[in-house]
């Protein structure tokens, strides 16, 4: 046998290699755990720079920011200021207004002068033997007068009204209105007097039309009672009556009488001081206290001298002048300041009123009744009447002999008030078909709706109102009536809202162009610093051409003339019953309004579907 190979394997490590090779990677660890340290600081403080830099860049930024803001707070606050001057301005236009008028010496009295319009009223009285064509002139002057009375009423704060002012106003425009009525119903029956002598030669009764810008008369006399003529139709129009026989064989006449102002349905109650306070205390708009202060501040600030004397005798105890003047003109400026912060807290709570919305209805109304805030009246009013003619002129030995009565223009009773059985009412005293002409610059977008006044009940009603049709090529409108009186016809208030779109565009400076945009028409409104004038007027795909464009008005006159003329995209503070919209408080509101009001010469505004969706703390549209 040979020798045995030997065993292979790894050469034994000592004990020092080993606590070298041990020491070696405690080294090459804390090394990399070094490394590792100084890398970790390294980043930190790098962040921590970068963190700084960041933050230094972000103060800076803030800082240039809050400098803007600030800066833009003191423009704003300036701009601001244009509010209670324009107020100022128009206090002034308003005095300017009286003034004017007290020297102008044409013999029109000032309405908002009691002893004035009460001397008018009664020295008109007594003129007794006016025709009609004199009556419809002077109408023109008494048509001013309330128009007068209404736009103060309209444009003056509620904090400049107070409550006998306006119950003054308000008892002034009803006697010139009753008045007014009064004369029309005299003229006609002078008018009557001379029915035999105005008689038609083929039919033998009296048929008349007077016609003015406001007053339409048609008037139709009974003379010759011929049972079969019960179809009244005047001139060449298609206007007229068919009435029954009972009718046709009665000593009567009828008249239609059409006036474009509605001076039947009541007056809207005028908010006055006393009701602005009450709101006032409902509205958290955090003004009412600054407008104490402001108060409490002009009380305590120092008087002016009222004469020559108290300023003497000031300067002496001061005894530098200089100083005197000075102080003189800080009293002056700090009360003109206090008075425009007076004035700007009543400009922005009247402003308020105009948006806050209304929490309750103001009444209940039956079914047969019109509301007026869901409804208005369009086209003025037909005044439908069945008179008993009176006493014929007679001529008598070159006279004119006429039986005057006392108790003056009387009405014929139909059906008569001493019916008690209905079914014979029906069958001997049926409903009086009347056709009537809509006017001409009234835009109705649905069929209107027919509607009488109940004097008894003092509301518009829509009973007693049968088989209408509406031919609106024609524009005219047929009915019965049950009993004849005025009557109206009506639309819904609401018809144009919520609007569709709206577009406010700068066109020059202190000129804009509102578009607005509705299910039946596009409105495009010019305004120019305080004036509005109606552009275009488009339904459908078709221009229309109104009588309104081209003329340039107030803000109210605007308001008033677009409502009656069926083109009412304004809502009032009874709309958010009748209009499914998102409501917003009054105060987001009107600070929107503000602001896009001070920045419209430059900037473009317009809706945004999103305005729908935020609640009620917040206004969302575009601006370009």
């Amino acid at each position: 046998m040979g020798p045995k190979p030997k065993k292979s394997g790894s050469k034994k490590i000592t004990k020092a290699e080993r606590l070298r090779q041990q020491q070696e990677e405690e080294e090459r660890r804390l090394k990399e755990e070094e490394e590792a340290r100084v890398k970790h600081e390294k980043e930190e403080l790098e962040r921590l720079e970068t963190q700084r830099i960041e933050k230094e860049k972000w103060q800076k930024l803030e800082a240039k920011d809050l400098e803007r803001r600030n800066m833009e707070l003191e423009e704003l606050t300036l701009l601001e200021l244009c509010f209670p001057y324009a107020e100022r301005l128009k206090q002034e236009d308003r005095a300017l207004a009286q003034w004017k008028h007290y020297i102008q010496c044409d013999g029109s009295p000032d309405p908002s002068v009691a002893p004035e319009i009460n001397t008018f009223i009664s020295l008109w009285k007594e003129e007794t033997n006016e025709t009609f064509e004199e009556v419809i002139e002077k109408s023109k002057l008494v048509l001013s007068l309330i128009e007068t009375l209404k736009l103060v009423l309209r444009e003056t704060p509620p904090s400049d009204l107070s409550e006998k002012n306006v119950a003054q106003y308000q008892g002034s425009i009803l006697e010139l209105q009753e008045l007014l009525q009064l004369k029309f119903n005299i003229a006609t029956e002078i008018l009557l007097r001379h029915a035999s002598t105005l008689a038609d030669l083929d039919s033998g009764n009296m048929e008349k039309i007077i016609q003015d810008e406001n007053v339409t008369l048609y008037v139709w006399a009974n003379l010759k009672k011929n049972p079969r003529y019960r179809t009244i139709k005047f001139s060449d129009t298609q206007i007229g009556f068919e009435i029954p026989r009972v009718l046709a064989t009665s000593d009567i006449a009828l008249r239609l009488l059409h006036t474009c102002y509605d001076h039947v349905s009541p007056l809207r109650p005028a908010p006055a001081a006393s009701q602005e306070k009450a709101l006032e205390e409902e509205q958290d708009v955090g003004t009412a206290e600054a407008a104490g202060q402001a108060q409490e501040a002009l009380e305590e600030a120092p008087q002016l001298p009222n004469n020559a004397d108290t300023s003497e005798t000031r300067t002496q105890e001061a005894g530098d002048p200089q100083e005197e003047a000075i102080a003189l003109e800080d009293s002056e400026a700090q009360k003109s300041e206090l008075g425009l912060k007076l004035l700007s807290a009543a400009v922005l709570e009247a402003q308020l009123l105009l948006l806050e919305n209304v929490l309750e209805k103001p009444m209940l109304f039956e079914d047969n009744e019109v509301d007026l805030c869901q409804f208005m009246p369009l086209g003025g009013i037909y005044h439908l009447d069945i008179l008993e003619l009176p006493p014929q002129c007679r001529p008598i030995r070159g006279w004119v002999m006429v039986q005057i009565l006392k108790e003056g223009l009387q009405k014929h009773s139909y059906p008569p008030d001493t019916m008690e059985d209905s079914n014979d009412a029906e069958n001997n005293f049926p409903p009086i078909e009347v056709t009537l002409k809509v006017h001409q610059n009234v835009i109705f977008f649905e069929d209107p709706m027919v509607a009488r006044w109940d004097a008894e009940d003092q509301h518009w009603k829509t009973d007693g109102i049968s088989n209408v049709v509406y031919a609106s090529k024609q524009k005219l409108i047929t009915f019965s009536l049950d009993t004849l009186g005025p009557v109206t016809l009506i639309q819904d208030a609401h018809v144009h809202m919520p609007y569709q779109s709206w577009e406010l565009q700068p066109l020059d400076e202190d000129k804009v162009l509102l578009t607005v945009t509705t299910v039946f028409a596009e409105m495009q409104i010019h305004i120019k610093e305080e004036l509005f004038m109606l552009a275009a007027v488009k339904l459908g795909n078709k221009e229309r051409v109104s009588l309104l464009e081209g003329k340039w008005m107030t803000h109210i006159s605007f308001i008033t003339a677009l409502k009656e003329a069926g083109l009412n995209i304004f809502p009032s503070n009874y709309s958010h019953f009748y209009v499914i919209i998102n409501n917003k408080f009054a105060s987001v509101e009107l600070k929107a309004y503000r602001q896009m009001a001070l920045l419209s010469s430059a900037f473009a505004y317009g809706w945004s579907k999103w305005n729908l969706l935020c609640d009620s703390h917040r206004v969302v549209f575009k601006k370009n």
